[in-house]
């Protein structure tokens, strides 16, 4: 099985929140139908328009929503269907094959069948710094930032997709699609975002421990962050059940 990232773009003229209410009823079935396992969406809807300041922005306009599946094979011959449910949705879509790494698997707030999760997504499409090599970009991001991001924020849910290469000729030449969950208060509260309320001492520390490991791999010049509510749809498959479908 291999994972692929699918990044919708809405048409002119829809709001998102309509977009992302179309792609949630009938999007899933028409991936299922396709092939696709394991399905979560990440919707950028009412419920994290708060979270508006926490975007950071590479592509104009930006996705409006994430499908993230896996299928028996990515290989373009045998993805028609996929690939034909994606167009029937949006304006324009991309693809991106995944190594999907589990860091921290949502246990704290399982999913109910068909319900938003509990909190939210950060769904963050990332770019590894242009002057460094790609390999210590990863073992930066695998050896150490990984410690921090587990340290010093309320994620509870926390997902590292390194992406293997496109699928589309016109996908976005990012290196990695990072899933994070967190509490809805950590949207518009810094020191819930970074597990410090009260704690000024603690919110400053853990906020420049972040900054310093993000600074040491990422080029923030071409990076699309963007808050999302999350689907997960893995219930679907039937037989598997892990908790976190993914």
């Amino acid at each position: 099985m291999e994972k692929v990232i699918a990044a919708l773009w809405a048409p002119d003229g829809e709001p998102r929140e309509a977009f992302g209410a179309r792609v949630l009823a009938t999007l899933p079935d028409a991936l299922i139908a396709a092939g696709a396992r394991r399905l979560r969406l990440n919707l950028r809807d009412a419920a994290v328009r708060p979270g508006d300041g926490l975007v950071q922005r590479w592509q104009d306009p930006q996705p409006a929503a994430i499908a993230q599946f896996w299928l028996p094979s990515a290989n373009a011959r045998f993805r028609a269907g996929i690939d034909a449910a994606l167009a029937a949705h949006g304006a324009r879509f991309a693809l991106w094959l995944v190594a999907e790494s589990t860091i921290i698997a949502n246990v704290a707030h399982p999913v109910e069948p068909g319900a938003r999760t509990w909190g939210w997504s950060q769904a963050s499409f990332i770019t590894f710094r242009p002057d460094i090599p790609r390999g210590q970009a990863i073992a930066h991001w695998h050896g150490h930032h990984t410690r921090v991001a587990i340290e010093t924020q309320s994620n509870f849910e926390y997902v590292q997709n390194l992406i293997v290469r496109p699928l589309t000729d016109d996908a976005p030449a990012y290196d990695a699609f990072v899933e994070e969950c967190f509490p809805l208060e950590a949207l518009t509260v810094p020191d819930v975002f970074f597990d410090a309320v009260g704690n000024g001492e603690k919110f400053a520390a853990n906020l420049a421990a972040m900054m310093d490991s993000c600074q040491a791999f990422i080029d923030f010049a071409r990076v699309d962050i963007i808050p999302t509510s999350q689907f997960d749809l893995a219930y679907r498959d039937g037989a598997y059940r892990d908790g976190c479908g993914g």
